[in-house]
């Protein structure tokens, strides 16, 4: 399997629950392989750079296997290899956001005159 495009690659790989978000993503440049925009129909090969912004994450990764097939999770992430540098961000920024956690994040679904006002005040 030499020929796979890259919004499927990115949905076997588990990047994207579906493939739709995957070639949503490829569209709108959060997808880039060597730094250069791509389309979604672009072949994915290996060894390929690709920068990966899924919405939560960001990814740096180099591109180990080929595969149109969604597979378990331990499978998926054989396709792939993260930079030494993703992982040290990532993990940085995971713990940014465990320390410094946004005021609107308790609040479920829309907030009360109540929970607007606590908002208006802790930004304050």
């Amino acid at each position: 399997m030499d020929n796979v495009r890259i919004d499927k690659w990115l949905w076997a790989a588990r990047f994207f629950k579906t493939r739709s978000l995957a070639t949503d993503a490829v569209d709108t440049g959060r997808v880039r392989l060597e730094g250069e925009r791509i389309k979604p129909a672009r072949a994915v090969k290996i060894d390929d750079k690709l920068l990966i912004d899924n919405g939560a994450e960001l990814w740096e990764v180099r591109v180990l296997g080929i595969s149109d097939v969604r597979g378990a999770a331990p499978i998926a992430r054989l396709l792939y290899d993260e930079t030494h540098e993703s992982v040290a961000k990532r993990e940085h920024d995971h713990e940014a956001r465990k320390l410094y956690r946004e005021p609107g994040t308790t609040i479920k679904g829309r907030p009360t005159k109540r929970d607007r006002r606590a908002l208006s005040k802790a930004s304050e």
